[in-house]
């Protein structure tokens, strides 16, 4: 594409007088990674990138494919990455980019994520992040890509795409900018991580292995736990249906505990840009907290009929039963929504106030367990009838324990969704500025004082 194409004589329209535009392939060296096969898979050896592993801003292994190193020196190896390598997906998630760190230095990509390098000294390599990042380029693919149900953009699309390019500095300077707000973003999301980590880590051994139980039958102290919080734990077992379970505690089920009540079964109403919070499955993130970002409205008659069955609020958790089933979010402080269909609200009974024991039991390993146990396997989508949630079982200890856990883990929950929700409007902030500032409708000094 010439820097006289129609798509950079749109822009340079727009773009301050002193700034340059450029087909993106005049700056830019990109490659889509090459189609691999399923029978060269192998259980260790070169990884192979996936769309799961450039979901966060670096590039993560967990859960890749590995080929042999032999086959990629024979076929692959001008595929094989390199540290500050761009990886962008071709179809879901446009303008998310993955950074390719030391750990994945000779990684290959697969199909359907293109790799992008900065390949003239009139970009900035980590303006070039910024711009693939922002919706001045989505638009662009946006509109390059094809398809009928999944857009799909390629490299032949990203020859036809434009670039604004102010001066080095200007580059280096939004660049920054952005840095600084995506770095925030993600230490709230290591930060909530490890919180994360924190309470599961204390149901698992309160709960699950019993630990504290097992460290008085040894005649050992409990470790973690001050003296009149390890009094509360037996320091026995005894047999039960589920196996040996501390004594004195009981085994149940969900519905002993809490109230499960069913979506409202009927047409979708009409999603609206603004108006009364609507649930979807799209909210419902992988570590128990609902994203508000990702909000659908209703109108107020709507609204009033989705919480005719139940009007979810703090503390309920929702349940997904088809797709990613079993999947978990808690409504956070001083929220109420309706619930949209395939999911099921478990609200806990006014005599178990324990709403984070609710959460921690349900994201459990073994919830997990129990969960799969309920789930019919289906021919397209697997689902989790709503009548089997009442049956999944779990072991109930006293009050007093709960009241040591919730007391505990409360304010992990609840800082994790502050965290949520500081880290949603830092990246409304950063998507808000970043198109406006590689356009050049605000200019750095005005940025720097927002």
């Amino acid at each position: 594409m010439s820097s006289d194409s129609p798509t950079c004589l749109e822009l340079r329209q727009r773009v301050p007088t002193d700034w340059d535009v450029l087909s993106l392939e005049a700056v830019t060296d990109f490659q889509e990674g090459p189609g691999i096969l399923a029978k060269d898979f192998h259980d260790s050896g070169v990884p192979l990138l996936r769309l799961r592993n450039i979901e966060t801003p670096v590039v993560y292994l967990k859960g890749c494919n590995f080929l042999a190193p032999e086959k990629v020196v024979q076929k692959w190896r001008h595929f094989a990455l390199l540290e500050g390598d761009l990886l962008i997906s071709t179809s879901a998630s446009l303008g998310r980019v993955s950074v390719v760190g030391q750990d994945a230095v000779g990684s290959i990509a697969y199909t359907g994520i293109i790799r992008f390098r900065s390949s003239s000294q009139k970009l900035d390599h980590k303006y070039l992040r910024a711009f693939l990042s922002s919706a001045a380029f989505v638009k662009q693919a946006e509109q390059m890509a094809t398809g009928s149900v999944i857009k799909h953009f390629g490299p032949s699309h990203l020859r036809q795409m434009a670039i604004t390019l102010p001066s080095i500095n200007e580059q280096v300077q939004i660049a920054e900018i952005f840095d600084a707000l995506d770095d925030r973003i993600a230490l709230l999301r290591e930060t909530n991580a490890t919180l994360e980590a924190i309470a599961q880590a204390l149901f698992k051994s309160w709960f699950v292995d019993f630990d504290p139980v097992r460290a008085k039958q040894e005649g050992r102290e409990p470790e973690g736990m001050d003296v009149d919080t390890a009094a509360l734990f037996p320091d026995s077992f005894e047999e039960s249906a589920l196996g040996l379970v501390p004594r004195g505690w009981s085994v149940g089920s969900i519905v002993k505990i809490a109230e499960v009540i069913d979506c409202l079964h009927a047409k979708k109403p009409e999603l609206q840009p603004t108006g009364r919070p609507y649930l979807q499955l799209n909210s419902i993130r992988d570590d128990g907290l609902l994203d508000t970002s990702k909000l659908s409205f209703i109108s107020e008659p709507d609204y009033n009929k989705w919480i005719s069955r139940i009007e979810v609020s703090e503390g309920d958790c929702v349940i997904t039963n088809v797709g990613r089933v079993g999947a978990v979010a808690q409504i956070p402080s001083a929220y109420r929504a309706a619930m949209g269909r395939n999911m099921t609200a478990i609200r806990m009974r006014k005599e178990w106030p324990y709403p984070t024991y609710l959460l921690e039991l349900l994201q459990s390993p073994w919830m997990e367990v129990e969960i799969q146990r309920r789930t019919d396997i289906g021919t397209i989508l697997d689902a989790l009838n709503v009548r089997n949630i009442p049956l999944l079982r779990c072991v109930l200890a006293g009050h007093d324990i709960l009241t040591a856990f919730e007391d505990a883990t409360r304010p992990v929950r609840a800082a994790m969704e502050a965290n949520l929700e500081r880290s949603n409007t830092l990246a409304t902030l950063r998507d808000t500025l970043l198109p406006r500032l590689i356009s050049g409708q605000l200019r750095l000094p005005e940025a720097e004082a927002l």
